[in-house]
């Protein structure tokens, strides 16, 4: 992936939200957090199967991460900050919002990498997924052209696109 360069950068954010627990954006968190540069803290998220299947696909990526007293912390280590492994599977279980959103945030990996799930998961249509993501260069090998498992084929040269 390449470089980005701010040369805007916006005052240190240092105002607390408060948000109940919720599945979906507990997922965006720590998906979001793997990606940060440095610690991010979270209060409250909602713990649920889908959310520690999350956890556990960063921490196959090299993200450290450590839960304590109800509070997550995740130490991201940038947009670069994945160590990509050969042979590496991310088991999604049965988390279609992990499944769906992990693969652009693995669309750089110089190793094929393959996204399985439960039985549930692994009949719904991953092509709407993989379609638009190879325009930015990945491939995709998908069971019956749509479902799981799936092999994504990064590519360390995306493409911009102009929409």
């Amino acid at each position: 992936m390449s470089k980005i360069v701010i040369t805007n950068k916006i005052k240190s954010f240092d105002k607390k939200i408060y948000v109940s627990g919720d599945k979906s954006l507990s997922i965006r968190w720590i998906l979001f957090s793997s990606l940060a540069s440095g610690t991010s803290k979270a209060k409250n998220l909602l713990m649920s199967e889908d959310v520690i299947a999350a956890i556990k696909a960063i921490k196959k990526l090299g993200i450290k991460v450590n839960i304590k007293n109800n509070i997550c912390k995740i130490h991201g280590k940038g947009i670069d900050g994945y160590k990509y492994k050969k042979n590496l599977i991310i088991n999604a279980e049965n988390s279609g919002t992990l499944g769906r959103l992990i693969l652009g945030f693995l669309i750089d990996t110089p190793y094929p990498i393959k996204l399985i799930g439960d039985q549930s998961l692994s009949k719904r249509d991953f092509k709407r997924i993989s379609d638009p993501l190879s325009r930015f260069g990945a491939s995709f090998k998908l069971k019956n052209n749509k479902n799981l498992p799936l092999t994504i084929l990064g590519s360390k040269k995306t493409k911009t696109l102009l929409l």
